[in-house]
This record gives C-alpha cells, sequence and structure tokens, in this order.
C-alpha cells in the first residue's frame, strides 16, 4: 500500500461563512501562510482557490460558477512556493474552461475538472445567504480538458460527485486520455443535486465501481462523518483531503484555528491505522508528477 497522500483545501469560506478563522481569499499573505503551516504538518497536495468572484444568479449560458482573477492566484501561487514545495493543484473545478487554461498558463501540477454535473447549495448555517455553483460538463467540453492539460504538463484532477463522472472518464479514456494513474477525488456528502449520502457503504459503492487504473481520493463534506469515512478510505488504500472547504470542525461546534490541526488530525488517524504519511515528493512519484517549467 502506497504511503497515504494528504491533500488540504485552506482558502474557501464559501462552503462554510461562518468559520471566522478563515481569512478572506483577497488576504493573500494569510491565505498562503495556512497552506504552509498545513504543508509543515504533513499535508502534500495544496489545493488552491485563489481569489475569484462567484457569480450571483445563473447566467445565459446556464451556469452559475466564479470568474477568476487570474494575477492573483499567481501571487498565492507563489507565497506558498516561497516556503514549502507542494503539489500545487488548483482548483475551482467548475470555473469556465476558457478561464481555467489560462490557469494552466501558471503552471500548477494538478488541475480540478468536475466530470459530472456541477450542482452544489452551500448554507450550513441559515444566517448566511446560501451560495450555489451550477455548471454542465458535456464530454466534448471535458475532451478539450484533457487535450489543454496535455499540451501544458498538467494532471487533471478528476472530481466525481457521483458515479456518472465514471462514465465520463471511460469516454475520455476512449479517446486516448486519462490513461494510467488517473487522479480521481470522490466527493461524499457535499450538498446539492449531485449528493452522495456521507456514509461508508457510499464510500465503498463509489470505490467498488471505480474504473481501472485510478489512484482515489476522498473528500467528505460532513463534521458528523467526516473523520470515519476518512479512515475508512486510508484503511482500503485510498488518500485522503481535509481543510476548511470540506470540514472546518475538529469537534462537533468548534471550528480548528488553523488548517493545519485537521492536518495534523488526519496523520495520528493515518498512523493509528498503520499508514505513513507521503512527503510531496513521494506523492509526486506515487503520481507519477513532474514540476512544470
Amino acid at each position: 500500500m502506497d504511503k497515504l497522500i494528504i491533500t488540504v483545501a485552506c482558502d474557501s469560506r464559501t462552503s462554510y461563512p461562518g468559520n471566522y478563522y478563515c481569512p478572506p481569499q483577497e488576504d493573500i499573505q494569510a491565505c498562503a501562510q495556512q497552506y504552509i503551516d498545513a504543508v509543515n504538518a504533513g499535508a502534500a497536495i495544496a489545493h488552491i482557490h485563489g481569489r475569484r468572484t462567484l457569480e450571483d444568479s445563473i447566467q445565459a449560458d446556464g451556469r452559475q460558477v466564479s470568474r477568476i482573477h487570474h494575477d492573483d492566484w499567481k501571487r498565492l501561487q507563489d507565497a506558498i512556493m516561497s516556503k514549502v514545495n507542494p503539489i500545487m493543484q488548483f482548483g475551482v473545478a467548475s470555473a469556465r474552461i476558457e478561464e481555467k487554461i489560462k490557469l494552466m498558463k501558471l503552471g500548477p501540477d494538478m488541475m480540478a475538472v468536475a466530470f459530472n454535473v456541477h450542482d452544489e447549495y452551500f448554507n450550513p448555517d441559515p444566517k448566511y445567504p446560501p451560495k450555489r455553483m451550477m455548471a454542465l460538463h458535456p464530454v466534448e467540453e471535458l475532451l478539450a480538458y484533457c487535450k489543454a492539460a496535455e499540451e501544458h504538463n498538467v494532471k487533471l484532477e478528476v472530481e466525481c460527485f457521483q458515479t456518472g463522472a465514471f462514465w465520463n472518464l471511460e469516454f475520455v479514456r476512449r479517446h486516448g486520455y486519462l490513461q494510467e494513474k488517473t487522479y480521481t477525488t470522490l466527493f461524499i456528502g457535499w450538498p446539492g443535486g449531485t449528493w452522495t449520502p456521507p456514509t461508508e457503504r457510499a464510500l465503498q459503492f463509489m470505490v467498488d465501481n471505480l474504473p481501472k487504473n485510478c489512484i482515489w481520493n476522498v473528500s467528505v463534506m460532513n463534521p458528523e462523518k467526516q473523520w470515519s469515512i476518512l479512515a475508512m478510505a486510508v484503511a482500503l488504500g485510498g488518500h485522503v483531503r481535509v481543510g476548511y472547504e470540506d470540514n472546518p470542525y475538529i469537534a462537533p461546534g468548534e471550528f480548528a484555528k488553523n488548517n493545519a490541526v485537521l492536518v495534523e488530525r488526519m496523520v495520528r488517524i493515518a498512523r493509528d491505522l498503520g499508514r505513513e504519511i507521503a512527503t510531496p515528493d513521494e506523492a509526486r512519484q506515487i503520481l507519477g508528477l513532474r514540476r512544470s517549467q
């Protein structure tokens, strides 16, 4: 069994707007420090979001997604990489493809792309207005992402909220893409129209139906079930993602004071289960990555 790759997603108040420990995206140095501390605590992949502006309604093209502020993404990336050397994974899986390809030019190691309809609805605290994201991702677009990723030497993170994403993955494979060491993230308990229940049986179902030649990772958005499901993923040989975007709670109702605390807890759980933690360089070997130039 490979060493455990821990991904950390630090810099989003979209999913939990009441988390007063989470720095605003405009505070690039504070966001960068969250990642630096989390990598030093054991995370190998930094899943960054950078500054973006979420559209306030569904647009004429049928999407409600974030607009990307590319210069500030580069500032955040540079601030992190000046102190630590994680695998750099760019998030916001449902921005429009032209904006995502422009992000590829910044030289991340990896790029998140949703391989199913993106339908999220965040409203964990009724004191704050709900936030939603909506976007279709037809197979023609996914093929265009795969082509662009090859051209820019970027490895795709295939985001899977439902098993329909597996069908799309097999479709692009029939066209010659993503044949080996395909990095897939299974999203459990994320609210919206692509919700998969946060249960151990749901995780087992997704793992049982995952296409061959995949390296799989799990993200759980459910404070009550996150740690037990992630522990199961560790035991099954998968990899894990933690951080303020997924679950900011260190205990019921208690926000973790920083993302490093969440990484440290994941490290303890993994080691208690007999699984060692991958360094960024070891994770690059597992994933078959080389640093983009």
